[in-house]
Formats: C-alpha cells, sequence, structure tokens
C-alpha cells in the first residue's frame, strides 16, 4: 500500500500539516500565522480561505503532488456531541459549524474539517474528521453536576486520549473493545478519563473540573469562586484568562514550565516542589477516581500529552496508580498521526465510517 493523506490540525497562531504515507510521516510542517494576519477577522470561521491558501502554498513548497492524495483529513472541533470516531465531512457539518449554532465554542479546532473539505473536494477526494473535541459517550449517572442549570460537558483531548487508548491496546495484544483502562492526558490542560470496551464513560472537562494543570485551573471551591466573580476586582474576560491560560502552576510559581519549576524545586525551593506534589497529586486523585468509574476492573493506566516527556511526573503517576494496573507511557500529542490512523481504519475497514447527521 502506498496511500498519502494529508492531515491538517489549525491552532491559535499557526495550523500544522503532515503528508503521510500510510502511517508513516513524509513531512511536516507548521504553518504560522502573525498577529497581524489574525488580527482584521472578526471570527474563527473568517480565516478559511486565507488559511486554505496559506496550506497549499506550503504544499506546493514541500513539492507535494496532490494528484496523489487519497484522503484529506482535518482535526474535529467543538461540534455538537458525537460518538468517537472516523466521519466523513458532509454538507450538514459545513452548515452547522457556518451557522455556529450547534459549536460549543469558538475555537480553531472547528476549522479543521472545512479546510479538509477545502481542499479535498476540487481534486474529487474524500474528507475527514477524527475523534473531535466534542466526543461524548458519557453513561447517564457521569452527566449532572450538582444543579441541573449546570450539566457536565464532554469536551476533551479525544483525538490524542483515543489514539493512545489503540496503541495501549496493541501493547496488551488484545481488541481495544474487550479492554478497560484509565488515560492521563496532561498537558497544558488535563483531561483523565475512564474507557471502557473502547468507549470514554467519564472524563473531567479540561476546562471546567478536574486536576490544576500548567496554565489551568481544574476544580475550584464554588463559594470562593462565587466571592471572586462577585468581588467587582475583575471582568469576565479577565476571569476567564485567570482560570484557563494563568492558572494552575503559572499562578503559583510564575512558571508554566514543569521542568522548570522542578529544577527549583531541586535546588531547594521548597515552594515549587510543595506545588508539584499538589498537582501530581492531584492528577493521581482523579486517575483514582476513573478508576472507581470503572469498578477498579483496570487493564492499564495510559499516560500521555506533554507532561509525560517529564520522567518526575511519570515516576510520581507510576507511585500512586501502579497498584490498580501497569502504567503505559506515550509522550506527546501526536495529532497529525492520529488524524491519518483514524482515517487509515476507515480505508482498510478495520472501523466503520461515520456518519455527521
Amino acid at each position: 500500500m502506498d496511500r498519502l493523506l494529508l492531515a491538517i490540525n489549525p491552532g491559535g497562531t499557526s495550523t500544522k500539516i503532515g503528508v503521510y504515507r500510510e502511517a508513516e510521516p513524509v513531512f511536516e510542517d507548521n504553518v504560522r500565522h502573525l498577529p497581524e494576519d489574525l488580527a482584521g477577522f472578526r471570527t474563527t470561521a473568517a480565516q478559511l480561505p486565507m488559511r486554505r491558501d496559506l496550506i497549499l502554498q506550503a504544499l506546493e513548497g514541500r513539492g507535494t503532488d496532490l494528484g496523489r492524495l487519497s484522503a484529506v483529513v482535518g482535526r474535529g472541533g467543538t461540534f455538537k456531541p458525537l460518538a468517537a470516531g472516523t466521519y466523513r465531512v458532509n454538507a450538514r457539518l459545513l452548515d452547522d459549524i457556518e451557522d455556529g449554532s450547534t459549536l460549543q465554542a469558538d475555537h480553531p479546532s472547528n476549522l479543521g474539517a472545512p479546510l479538509a473539505h477545502a481542499i479535498a473536494e476540487p481534486l474529487g477526494l474524500p474528507s475527514y474528521f477524527v475523534d473531535p473535541v466534542s466526543v461524548d459517550e458519557m453513561i447517564p449517572e457521569a452527566r449532572p453536576s450538582g444543579h441541573p442549570l449546570l450539566p457536565r460537558k464532554s469536551l476533551s483531548h479525544a483525538l490524542n486520549i483515543r489514539m493512545v487508548a489503540y496503541k495501549a491496546a496493541e501493547s496488551l495484544g488484545r481488541p481495544l473493545d474487550q479492554i478497560n483502562m484509565v488515560v492521563l492526558h496532561l498537558g497544558s490542560g488535563v483531561s483523565v478519563n475512564a474507557i471502557r470496551k473502547g468507549l470514554m464513560i467519564d472524563t473531567n472537562n479540561a476546562n471546567d473540573g478536574g486536576p490544576f494543570s500548567s496554565q489551568r485551573t481544574g476544580s475550584l471551591p464554588v463559594t470562593g469562586l462565587i466571592d471572586l466573580c462577585f468581588s467587582g476586582n475583575y471582568t469576565k474576560p479577565q476571569l476567564l484568562k485567570m482560570f484557563l491560560k494563568e492558572g494552575g502552576l503559572l499562578s503559583y510559581l510564575g512558571t508554566d514550565h514543569v521542568g522548570e519549576a522542578l529544577e527549583r524545586a531541586r535546588a531547594g525551593s521548597e515552594e515549587a516542589m510543595a506545588i508539584l506534589k499538589a498537582m501530581t497529586y492531584q492528577f493521581v486523585k482523579e486517575g483514582g477516581a476513573m478508576a472507581a468509574a470503572l469498578a477498579g476492573d483496570v487493564d492499564c493506566v495510559a499516560v500521555t500529552g506533554g507532561m509525560a516527556h517529564n520522567a518526575w511526573v511519570v515516576e510520581r503517576i507510576r507511585e500512586g496508580l501502579s497498584f490498580l494496573a501497569p502504567v503505559l507511557v506515550f509522550p506527546g500529542e501526536a495529532e497529525l498521526e492520529a488524524l491519518v490512523r483514524g482515517v487509515l481504519r476507515v480505508l482498510d475497514g478495520t472501523e466503520g465510517e461515520k456518519c455527521y447527521a
């Protein structure tokens, strides 16, 4: 087999692209967008033609023969709740994205599928998206939060989490739909997930709860949060920035780099060590909660995301969770690879193509 696939992952200040031959990268590129280039767009959706043209220029610069492509795949965004899997981009999805009424947030990932379609359609190729941020397979008892006006939402790093789940299943030599696992995605946001027989039955929303991370606060004391909101000292945008971009490790230590914080701790900073221990303690505690959601029937614990590169963090998780099951480590966030693997599963017939409706 010699199929070429183009994968597209739009972010806030760049669009990552990769051309893969089967599951192996031919090249990957990061098409950067300067702040002044983005300033003229009122919405993220309006950036589509600009990003499309820059992607095509980058592909031309790499000498890519678009006629050899078999398919194009883009990252799925904050769509309406969907089951995990690989979806063909269709008119209904494009209409919903343009209308915006079913989107749960205005995020660059929402451009992934339209970009894939915009490049694939003139070439007569299929376009796909895989395991969007809005993958929702939560069981009913996981949805109530404690008040009916605030239901729990399933928004997570589903793309990387699902790929890691497949890799963990391969390591165990068993099909994904026959095993249970806890997956900890540790990045600037943290998603800890209970996966039962291939389904993500529970997850903490990385923006709304769970452990604090390098930049996000995770769960906060409710009454204290209410006092802060009504103190008159902060606007809503200031609070969102405080909780989602300037919280967690950054708010305590002035750095969101775990390695730098660990260097301080090893140099004698008791504060740095205390906060690092608190953060990893919360990772372990949330992992234990997800193991309880699986009634203790756990075949493995998988650790992924940027923080999984840090041996100290990984060892703390091993110490806390290895009593459950073997701890497997898959560092980083290989989202382009995850997109490609999702399409290959469909093209190979090992997983059925899903229809967005």
